[in-house]
C-alpha cells in the first residue's frame, strides 16, 4: 500500500470514533515515563535549588516535548509502522487517529513545551529541549532511521538529553556532570536496541529499516553489543569517580554494569534469541536502577 493510500485509509477509519487513550498513545507514554524519570534525576542531583512549581513545570515541558516528538515520529513512520508486527497496532496504522491529527498534535505540543520552558524556567533548558525535539524528528526519524545502521548510535543522543535538561532547569547551564548523565544514556542506547533488533531483524528487514543485523548481520551486531557494553561499565560508574555520586551508587553501578556486560558476553557466545531477549529486558532495568540510585542518594543527602 502506498503512503497516500495508507493515509486515506487511516483517515476514513479514524472518524469511526477515536478515544482519548488513542491520542495519548500517540505520545508514546512508556518512552515518556523513562524520559521524565531521567529528567527528575537531573533536577535532583543538580546543585542549587528550584521552586517546586518551576520544577514541576520543567518536568511537564520535558514530558510534553517527548510526547510531541513521539506523535510526529508516528506521523512520519506510519507507512512502516503498518508493516512491522511491533508497531502495527499504533493509532495511525490501526486506523484510530489520522496522520494529520498526529502531525498537528505533535507540532502544537512541541512549540508549546519549548515556549513554556523558556518563559517559566530558563532559556538554556528551553534550548536543550528544542534541540532534543529537533534532533529526534529531523536527524533520527527523517534522516538516519531509513538510511544507515548507525541510526541508533547517532539518534540515541535525543534520548540522552532529558537529564541535561533537568540539570539546566536548576543551574541554568551545562556542566561536565550533566554531560556524564547524557553519556550514560547515549552509550546504553545501542546495546539496548541492538539486543532488540537481534530477534526482531526480520521485522525491520520487511519494513526496509537498515538496522545493524539487517545490514551487517547478526555476528557483527553481537560484536557491537559487546563493545558498547564494555564501554558502558566505566561510564556508568563515572558519576562516583567525578564526585557527584557516593559509594553506594559506585558499588551499585559497578555491579549493574558487570551484569550488563555478562549478558552481552552471553549474547556473543550463545548466539541465541533467548540471550538477546534477556539482555534487552535487563537493559531496561539497568537504566532505571542506575538513575534510581542517583535519585536515592540525592534524596538522602537532602534529608541529611
Amino acid at each position: 500500500m502506498s503512503d497516500t493510500s495508507l493515509l486515506q485509509d487511516s483517515t476514513a477509519r479514524a472518524y469511526q470514533g477515536a478515544r482519548a487513550s488513542d491520542y495519548f498513545a500517540l505520545l508514546k507514554p512508556r518512552v515518556m515515563s523513562l524520559v521524565v524519570f531521567t529528567g527528575i534525576v537531573g533536577l535532583a542531583v543538580a546543585p542549587g535549588d528550584i521552586h517546586p512549581v518551576l520544577a514541576f513545570t520543567a518536568l511537564l515541558c520535558i514530558a510534553v516535548g517527548a510526547g510531541a516528538s513521539g506523535a510526529i515520529n508516528m506521523w512520519y513512520d506510519a507507512d512502516i509502522d503498518q508493516i512491522m508486527e511491533r508497531t502495527k497496532n499504533r493509532p495511525i496504522p490501526a486506523g484510530k487517529v489520522t496522520a494529520g491529527e498526529a502531525l498537528g498534535i505533535g507540532v502544537a505540543l512541541s512549540v508549546a513545551s519549548v515556549l513554556l520552558m523558556g518563559l517559566a524556567v530558563n532559556m538554556v533548558a528551553a534550548t536543550l529541549l528544542a534541540i532534543t525535539i529537533a534532533f529526534y524528528i529531523f536527524v533520527y526519524t527523517m534522516w538516519l532511521k531509513r538510511r544507515t545502521p548507525q541510526n541508533i548510535v547517532i539518534g540515541g543522543a535525543a534520548g540522552a538529553f532529558p537529564p541535561m535538561i533537568g540539570w539546566a532547569a536548576v543551574t541554568g547551564d551545562v556542566s561536565i556532570e550533566s554531560l556524564v548523565l547524557f553519556a550514560v544514556i547515549f552509550f546504553w542506547t545501542p546495546p539496548h536496541f541492538w539486543a532488540l533488533s537481534l530477534w526482531r531483524d526480520i521485522d525491520y528487514a520487511n519494513a526496509g529499516v537498515p538496522m545493524l543485523p539487517v545490514v551487517a548481520g547478526r555476528e557483527a551486531t553481537r560484536r557491537q553489543v559487546l563493545i558498547y557494553s564494555v564501554l558502558l561499565l566505566p561510564i556508568g560508574v563515572s558519576p562516583y569517580f567525578l564526585g557527584f555520586a557516593g559509594p553506594v551508587f559506585g558499588a551499585g553501578a559497578a555491579i549493574l554494569g558487570a551484569i550488563f556486560l555478562y549478558g552481552a558476553v552471553k549474547v556473543w557466545l550463545k548466539k541465541d534469541e533467548k540471550s538477546a531477549k534477556q539482555l534487552f529486558a535487563f537493559s531496561l532495568l539497568y537504566l532505571f536502577l542506575i538513575f534510581a540510585l542517583l535519585l536515592g542518594e540525592a534524596i538522602v543527602k537532602g534529608v541529611i
